[in-house]
């Protein structure tokens, strides 16, 4: 989706496409879009990095007295959405976020990215490649426009219409999609009735992520056109597959793909045997970054084809690494656990993090699981050294607070202000009484 643009071809475009209001986007702390909006006369101002916003406003930036922020638009994120034409025609910009004095905002999550793709870059690899696989639910808005549990379909895996009405929504979303430049590889009805997956090529990480939040923006804005609710929960219905997002992660250096080796074992090499050993060793602990809600544990349990135990594999689904068949220059791993309501910066971070100890550390992968683990009792699941995930966010946020390189890989601003966020999200949630306690119990005492 990449393209490189100069100033002047900007506003060439600008003027050209008749845009009349640019957002200059970026990412807070849990993963949410927020814009700033100008008019189009006030463009020159914001390529000048003349833009401000107040940071104590977003939730986990800074507090009031240190409030001032300056965005700085990356020029190769400059598109123009094709459904805002109406009114004159709306165009974007993703920035990072900057003090004052210039310098990157350590709550950034995409500066943070940057950081950790520097640290990669000293080891001597040149690209991270990540190619997502975002899962969401449509269901049915009622008439006053809030989203219901109502499901709009009766589809399973890769049915076709008739039964799945999410059809032509999802073919709208691929359409406005590739029109904004994105390369979609497939497009199809997920396991679950009304559970739709997207997926798009494969970029450098940064790159990826941006496209990540992008993906999340169209696919909301095409899916209230029909009518519909697009949600990226990891868990919304019980008792169905809940959404996850694969990531498929390759390092390379100097055009050539770290991970394959002809000679190797599985033709892996001995750099992505160290890299799936980092993130075996560190998923424990970076999963509250790519689980972060009190909901993405619902949907790490056995049964429903999410990860929840930590091995990997090259021929079987069950386990948290999975290594797809493609070699030489398609050579990756699948991390099966992430799920779309991570921020995708900071989870891309963890994960390279974790990686690169592995390669630092030269750690060695244990053998790989091909057999279901899922039907494994818990001795033979012992006796294969093959661990548990955490099972809640409380214990998940329990596990990041002991692992120094992933907290390293947030930044003490990052980390603090996520821990203290979280742990009031699952305060919240421990102490609220739910529906299933009063159906339980109500009645029974």
């Amino acid at each position: 989706m990449k393209k490189s643009y100069t100033k002047e071809q900007i506003f060439q475009l600008v003027k050209e496409q008749d845009v009349k209001f640019i957002r200059l986007q970026f990412t807070d702390l849990f993963g949410t879009i927020k814009n700033v909006e100008i008019p189009v006369s006030q463009l020159e101002k914001a390529l000048d990095n003349k833009c401000m916003f107040d940071g104590s406003s977003i939730e986990g930036f800074v507090r009031i007295e240190e409030s001032d922020m300056y965005l700085y638009p990356d020029l190769d994120t400059f598109v123009i959405f094709p459904w805002t034409a109406e009114k004159g025609k709306v165009a974007r910009f993703i920035c990072d976020i900057y003090h004052p004095d210039g310098t990157p905002f350590e709550g950034d999550p995409r500066n943070n990215l940057k950081r950790i793709l520097a640290e990669m870059r000293e080891l001597g690899f040149t690209d991270f490649n990540l190619g997502p696989e975002p899962e969401f639910f449509l269901f049915k808005l009622n008439e006053k426009g809030e989203p219901t549990l109502e499901l709009n379909d009766n589809g399973g895996y890769f049915d076709l219409a008739p039964t799945d009405l999410g059809e032509n929504c999802r073919r709208d979303i691929v359409l406005e999609l590739e029109e904004m430049g994105f390369e979609i590889e497939a497009s199809h009805h997920e396991v679950a009735p009304g559970q739709h997956e997207i997926d798009f090529k494969y970029q450098n990480a940064l790159q990826a992520c941006d496209d990540i939040q992008t993906f999340k923006l169209v696919v909301k804005t095409i899916a209230r056109k029909h009518g519909l609710h697009a949600t990226f929960m990891p868990k919304p219905i019980f008792g169905v597959n809940g959404s996850g997002m694969h990531c498929n992660l390759s390092l390379f250096k100097d055009g050539q793909n770290a991970f394959f080796d002809p000679t190797g074992d599985l033709q892996l090499s001995d750099t992505a045997r160290h890299f799936i050993a980092g993130v075996l060793k560190h998923v424990p602990n970076f999963t509250a970054i790519t689980n972060p809600t009190v909901n993405s544990y619902k949907r790490l349990v056995p049964g429903y084809e999410a990860p929840c135990y930590v091995a990997w594999s090259a021929r079987n689904r069950s386990p948290l690494i999975r290594i797809p068949a493609s070699r030489g220059m398609s050579t990756r791993i699948e991390v099966r656990s992430v799920d779309p309501s991570a921020n995708p910066y900071l989870a891309l971070a963890v994960l390279l993090a974790a990686g690169l100890d592995g390669i630092k550390n030269q750690l060695t992968p244990p053998a790989p699981v091909d057999r279901n683990i899922y039907i494994m009792s818990k001795e033979e699941r012992l006796e294969n050294g093959i661990l548990n995930l955490p099972a809640s966010l409380h214990e998940a946020l329990e596990n990041l607070k002991s692992d120094e390189v992933i907290k390293n890989a947030l930044g003490k601003h990052l980390l603090e202000r996520f821990i203290e966020a979280k742990e009031i999200e699952w305060d919240i949630f421990r102490t609220n009484v739910h529906p299933w306690e009063r159906e339980q119990y109500l009645s029974q005492y």
